[in-house]
């Protein structure tokens, strides 16, 4: 039996020196454009090569590649069958584009129904439907980043495999699981504004926040105080010179006492400290209550921080 002939491989350029420039070609390949290019004068000495793992169209807006793509939607966490199971679209037409009958068209909308139950094995997918739609509406009230979304979605899987959502309030553990993803990914999201998307008390919000801690073993890192200051900054509309001060001073907090001052604080209300104080060091005119509004906090806790940083924001800003 005789062996497959090999596969022909590319050859090598007559020529090494670039036709423009007459210098060494270092050769730079653009897969996008699919144009081979000389790295010292830009020429184009190939064009129209191929990748085996682009499409072999073209698309040149956002419409056209959705329309002309064929792969469907990206596999994603947070939808209960991962984009896996197939969808009968509700287009009403055929393949040429003329509108089905009414008989064929009952026929499709049977068979539509039948493929959605067909999804839905049991119980369990039921509450993964229930919980992802939350999850889905924490994403458009808060403006999550896809990587957080996908994040909360993941410890949320996890947590229900335990079966950690029996008995217990499925919203609080979307809530918590999202507040995780977002200490995680260092995005500023605090307790309150994710208790208050999603409609829940904050008591439950830290109830199960502690739960998914203790069950799933997870060392969440500490709130990034930087991005809290630049928060509540813009929420009480003090100036670029005050906020610029003050994350100076929450830098020199953390370096020399080790997160002595910091640790174990409410983020946000050690940032409105901090920006008080500044706005009194560049005699800008905010009160305790303002920006105790602009954290979210009382003002007797600005209070009681202020009097532990007020020695310590006199010598730093001298």
């Amino acid at each position: 039996m005789m062996e497959p002939s090999p596969l022909p491989q590319p050859q090598p350029t007559s020529s090494s020196i670039c036709p423009m420039c007459n210098g060494n070609l270092l050769i730079i390949t653009d897969i996008n454009s699919g144009e081979t290019i000389c790295s010292k004068c830009g020429m184009v000495v190939l064009d129209k090569i191929q990748n085996i793992n682009q499409p072999e169209w073209r698309a040149f807006s956002n419409s056209e590649y959705d329309d002309r793509s064929h792969t469907g939607i990206p596999m994603s966490l947070a939808i209960y069958d991962m984009g896996l199971a197939t969808v009968i679209g509700k287009t009403n037409t055929d393949v040429g584009g003329k509108k089905i009958g009414n008989e064929m068209h009952a026929t499709m909308q049977r068979l539509r129904i039948l493929d959605t139950r067909a999804h839905i094995n049991n119980s369990s997918d039921m509450g993964l439907i229930h919980a992802f739609n939350k999850l889905r509406i924490l994403k458009d009230k808060l403006v999550l980043p896809y990587v957080v979304v996908e994040k909360a979605a993941y410890i949320y899987r996890k947590a229900h495999e335990r079966k950690l959502s029996r008995g217990r309030l499925v919203s609080a553990l979307v809530a918590a699981s999202v507040h995780i993803a977002c200490r995680e990914m260092n995005t500023t999201r605090t307790l309150k504004d994710i208790a208050a998307a999603i409609n829940i008390k904050r008591k439950q919000l830290v109830k199960a926040y502690g739960l998914l801690l203790i069950e799933l073993d997870i060392k969440v890192p500490l709130a990034d105080q930087t991005k809290c200051i630049a928060k509540v900054a813009n929420k009480a509309g003090l100036s670029e010179k005050t906020k610029r001060l003050a994350i100076r001073i929450m830098d020199e907090i953390k370096r020399e006492d080790d997160d002595v001052l910091s640790a174990g604080k409410n983020p946000m209300a050690l940032a409105a400290t901090i920006l008080y104080l500044s706005c009194l060091k560049t005699g800008e005119n905010k009160s305790q209550v303002e920006m105790a509004e602009a954290a979210g906090v009382t003002e007797v806790t600005i209070r009681n921080r202020s009097r532990d940083l007020k020695s310590k924001v006199e010598e730093l800003s001298n």
